[in-house]
């Protein structure tokens, strides 16, 4: 699944220089946790997924994709801010974005389309508790938390929440006969899912999950090494028939030999 055509990108309309001195925070170093080593392999393993499939490998400038970094919400006050451990937007200006340092979506022309956390001990309180209520102010319209712990952090190992009339209401989620918690994103067109603590990418266009990029590679490799093997079995019958051609004509030459002989002795005779 990719989004095979550009999105109409809004104009960035940027608003003077940001004074970054004056800012209580640096804008150049991410948002870690101290317990990021709970969430790192999720945040990596769904970053991955949407930069393959979302963002073809950063190659879409009219798709914003980052992870622990500001999104501010209060134009008079550039310290008022929140950093989602991923979120998401379609048609904008992702290389005018960047140079900020910042998402100011009255510069960018619209809030993020998607915000996403991953649960940890220092944070599920807050995921919770907290951050709804500001995600529904900046008017994102999906907000979704995964929780690898089974719920231990947040409280369901699976939530989305869609913004109805700024307020968020549950998106239905669905348990497979595989066992495989999902919930589809419209914004995403794609179920976001809970495997025993491992997010995974559903495409119900395709009825496949998304490979990330380990399977992607391991099909590849395969597909090498079918590629090479069949190479290998052509040249192995190439070579017998080659040396059945080989065969054939040494033996054919064997009884043109024989009936030559053949054809002296019988001259010998006659004289």
């Amino acid at each position: 699944m990719t989004i095979a055509t550009e999105i109409k990108m809004l104009p960035y309309r940027k608003q003077g220089a940001i004074d970054y001195a004056s800012l209580d925070f640096d804008p150049d170093v991410p948002v870690r946790k101290p317990d990021a080593m709970e969430q790192n392999l999720e945040q990596d393993e769904i970053l991955g997924l949407l930069r393959a499939y979302i963002t073809d490998f950063n190659q879409r400038p009219d798709i914003f994709l980052d992870r622990d970094t500001n999104i501010c919400y209060d134009p008079g006050n550039l310290n008022v801010r929140i950093s989602p451990d991923i979120y998401l937007a379609f048609g904008v200006d992702a290389r005018a974005i960047r140079p900020r340092k910042l998402y100011l979506p009255w510069e960018v022309g619209k809030p993020p389309d998607l915000a996403l956390e991953v649960a940890s001990s220092s944070t599920g309180r807050e995921d919770v508790n907290r951050k709804p209520g500001i995600y529904a102010r900046i008017g994102i319209p999906e907000y979704w938390r995964f929780d690898p712990s089974d719920g231990n952090y947040h409280d369901a190992p699976l939530t989305g929440l869609r913004l109805v009339n700024g307020v968020y209401q549950p998106i239905e989620l669905t348990t497979e006969p595989d066992g495989v918690l999902k919930g589809y994103s419209a914004v995403l067109g794609l179920s976001i899912c809970w495997d025993e603590g491992w997010p995974r990418l559903y495409d119900p266009a395709t009825r496949t999950y998304l490979e990330n990029w380990r399977q992607m590679a391991a099909a590849r490799q395969t597909a090498e090494a079918e590629r090479d093997s069949a190479l290998a079995r052509e040249l192995v019958a190439e070579a017998e028939r080659d040396a059945a051609r080989a065969g054939e004509q040494q033996a054919q030459a064997e009884v043109e030999r024989l009936r030559e002989r053949l054809r002296r002795l019988e001259s010998e005779r006659e004289n």
